[in-house]
C-alpha cells in the first residue's frame, strides 16, 4: 500500500505480469526520444539488407517469481532502423520460431511521431516475421550488410541459448558482416558459445546495459524483482570488456561489432551503424 501511495509499486497487467511503476515510467520512459534525422549517402544494389532478430517472448520471471512484462524495447528497435532506412537499407525481420515480435508497448514514446509512424509502417512485418529456424541455407552474404539484435530485457529470454540465433551470428562473423546490438541485446551473443571453444567475442570491448542499474531499479519499481541472472557478469566471465559504467548514450565499435549502452544510445548507435555501413559499401 505504501509503495502504491509513493508510485513505486510495479503495475499489474492483465496476464499477471508487471510493467514499471508510475514513478519509474516518469523517470525512465520519455514521451519523446532523442532521434535526430541525418542525411546519408544512399545505398543500393548488393549487401543492402539487414537481418533484424527480435524476441518473441514477453514475460521474464524474476528471482521473487514475479513476472516482468518485457519484450523488445521499441526505441532500441526503431531509432537505429530509422537511420538505416533513411540511407536505403532494407530489413528482413525474424524471430527464433516465426512468432510475432513482442514489444514493451509501455515503453513506446507516445509523443514521438517519427517512432510511431515507423512502427506502424513495419507493424505487419513485426507481426508476421520470418522464422529464423527455417532460414538456414537461404542467407546469402552477398545480400546482407549486418545482423541487428535490439535490446529489451526480453532478449535475455531464450535467445542466449537459441542455436539458430547462434548460427546466424557465427555466419555474420565468419562472412565479415557487421553485428549491431545495444542495451540487453548483447545477451544474444551468448548464443554463439560452442562447448570446448573460446567465446567468439572473447577480448572484445562493448557497451552493455550495466548490471549495477538492473540491481537498483527494483527499488523504484521499474522491475518487479531482482534479475534472474546478470548479463554483464556473464559476458565478463567469457572475456569481454564492458566499456561503460552508466546506462547512457555511449556507443562502441570493435572490429565488426557495434554496440550501445542503453535506450539513450539508440540514436547514436543508429548514426554510427549507418555511417559505418555506408562507408563499408563505398570502400
Amino acid at each position: 500500500m505504501i509503495k502504491k501511495l509513493l508510485g513505486i509499486a510495479p503495475q499489474l497487467e492483465s496476464d499477471g505480469s508487471f510493467r514499471p511503476s508510475k514513478l519509474a515510467m516518469k523517470l525512465a520512459v520519455p514521451k519523446k526520444t532523442n532521434y535526430v534525422p541525418v542525411e546519408y549517402e544512399r545505398v543500393s544494389g548488393d549487401r543492402t539488407q539487414i537481418l533484424v532478430v527480435l524476441t518473441e517472448q514477453k514475460n521474464m520471471t524474476m528471482q521473487n517469481s514475479k513476472m516482468f512484462s518485457t519484450g523488445n524495447h521499441p526505441v532500441e528497435v526503431i531509432l537505429p532502423m530509422l537511420h538505416l532506412h533513411s540511407a536505403g537499407f532494407e530489413f528482413i525481420i525474424a524471430t527464433p520460431n516465426g512468432k510475432p515480435a513482442v514489444f514493451e508497448m509501455w515503453a513506446m514514446p507516445s509523443e514521438d511521431q517519427d517512432v510511431l509512424d515507423f512502427y506502424q509502417q513495419f507493424k505487419s512485418q513485426f507481426d508476421a516475421p520470418h522464422n529464423l529456424a527455417e532460414m538456414e541455407g537461404v542467407l546469402d552474404e552477398t545480400k546482407y550488410a549486418a545482423v541487428f539484435v535490439p535490446g529489451g530485457h526480453g532478449v535475455m529470454l531464450g535467445i542466449p541459448e537459441d542455436q539458430n540465433v547462434g548460427r546466424v551470428l557465427r555466419w555474420a562473423h565468419e562472412k565479415s558482416l557487421f553485428t549491431i546490438t545495444l542495451c540487453h541485446g548483447p545477451g544474444a551473443l551468448l548464443s554463439t558459445q560452442v562447448e570446448g571453444e573460446s567465446f567468439l567475442y572473447e577480448g572484445y570491448k562493448m557497451t552493455v546495459f550495466p548490471d549495477s542499474v538492473d540491481k537498483q531499479t527494483p527499488m523504484i519499481g521499474y522491475l518487479p524483482g531482482h534479475m534472474p541472472w546478470m548479463l554483464c557478469e556473464r559476458l565478463i566471465e567469457l572475456g569481454v570488456t564492458i566499456a561503460n559504467t552508466k546506462a547512457d548514450d555511449l556507443t562502441c565499435k570493435d572490429r565488426k561489432l557495434l554496440t550501445g549502452a542503453s535506450p539513450l544510445a539508440a540514436n547514436a548507435l543508429g548514426e554510427l551503424a549507418t555511417q559505418t555501413l555506408v562507408e563499408s559499401l563505398s570502400s
